[in-house]
């Protein structure tokens, strides 16, 4: 399974921000805009809560069966890389829904500001950014914590030596 790169996580979260932004500006001229739901962030905080809790509960699982503590439950493989799966599929998700609701919000806010009905969108909509960011860095973490130990023979040579 290849790492998910933050690289990749911003990109998808600027062109969708770029294209939320325009399609906002587009649709705002045309007739009134959809609202930012409350329940956004709501939905991406408990995802970032179930990352995160995963994340420690596998990391101290972990740290027991290598420490070779009495009693330690092991993690199984499979389970560590569906986690992992849930992770990287949830942060690529979170990037596209904050980077609509980036770009909804800073229109709302940029050009829509004097009505407060629309500042109270704008709200919810960067509460939503900030609830996708914490998926991302909950699902890095994940993503971290479930990283095997580099192989040493890849750095090594024939003879034991590192290679130049």
């Amino acid at each position: 399974m290849n790492e998910l790169k933050i690289r990749t996580l911003a990109g998808v979260f600027v062109v969708a921000g770029v294209i939320s932004w325009a399609g906002a500006r587009m649709w705002d001229s045309l007739g009134t805009l959809p609202s930012v739901p409350v329940a956004a962030p709501i939905v991406l905080g408990i995802i970032a809560t179930v990352l995160l809790a995963t994340a420690l509960s596998l990391r101290s699982r972990l740290k027991a069966q290598r420490e070779r503590e009495p009693g330690a439950k092991g993690v199984d493989p499979m389970m560590a890389a569906r986690a992992v799966l849930f992770g990287q599929a949830s942060a690529l998700v979170a990037a596209l829904v904050s980077g609509v609701y980036g770009g909804a919000g800073l229109f709302l806010a940029l050009e829509r500001s004097d009505v407060p009905a629309r500042s109270d969108q704008a709200l919810y909509a960067g509460f939503a950014v900030a609830a996708g960011i914490a998926v991302i860095a909950a699902a890095v973490f994940l993503q971290r914590v479930c990283r095997l130990p580099e192989d040493d023979d890849e750095d090594n040579g024939p003879s034991g030596a590192a290679r130049a």
